[in-house]
């Protein structure tokens, strides 16, 4: 009778631990899934990097190899500001050294400064001097408009890349040739017609 008890319970043991088993591979197991959307492509911050620092909005297109470019085109007018600068204080100084020296009441060491004349520029009168001195002023300020300019020139070339980023024009490019009628000269003839798709971010799920 013992025996038969003992049975009995081993056997109520084995039933209820199969039938829990059962139930835990039958329920499936609770995964928490995540969205993760790519990143858009924004115009916006190409614009605002390369405000800041020219070639940061083409480095954020990923267009690397007109970064040389841009700071070529800015190395042009800095180098210029910077020879037009260096002469414009030349021959100020030579003309504001010649003016004192010619001067009726001027001092021996008004004289002897005309020694400090750059050797270029020694031997011209003062209208010559002045007219140099107003030339390079003007070439100098003039620089400086043109690095506005190429730095401007800069921003809109990340801007309008960084637009044309949003269209796909690799694989859903299509040109087709259609024909079309000239509704003023009534005249038949044929058009081709570019179709650009939007680029659009499919969000990919990550399960963990």
């Amino acid at each position: 009778m013992k025996i038969f008890k003992s049975i009995l319970l081993l056997l109520c043991c084995c039933s209820s631990f199969l039938v829990n088993a059962q139930y835990t591979a039958a329920t499936p197991l609770n995964q928490d899934s995540v969205k993760i959307t790519k990143p858009k492509h924004n115009p916006k911050i190409a614009t605002r990097r390369s405000a800041i620092l020219p070639g940061w909005g083409q480095a954020y297109n990923k267009e690397y190899w007109k970064i040389p470019i841009v700071y070529g085109v800015l190395a042009i007018p800095t180098t210029t500001f910077i020879y037009n600068n260096t002469w414009y204080n030349r021959t100020k100084t030579a003309y504001e050294l010649l003016f004192k020296a010619s001067d009726p009441n001027a001092t021996q060491q008004d004289i002897d400064n005309l020694k400090l004349i750059h050797p270029k520029l020694q031997g011209f009168s003062l209208s010559s001097l002045q007219k140099f001195r107003n030339s390079f002023r003007q070439d100098r300020d003039y620089s400086v408009l043109w690095f506005v300019v190429a730095w401007g020139l800069n921003v809109v070339d990340a801007t309008v890349f960084a637009h044309l980023k949003e269209f796909d024009v690799s694989n859903n490019l299509s040109m087709q040739i259609k024909p079309s009628i000239n509704p003023v000269l009534n005249t038949k003839g044929v058009s081709l017609v570019f179709n650009l798709k939007k680029n659009t971010s499919k969000p990919l799920v990550k399960v963990r």
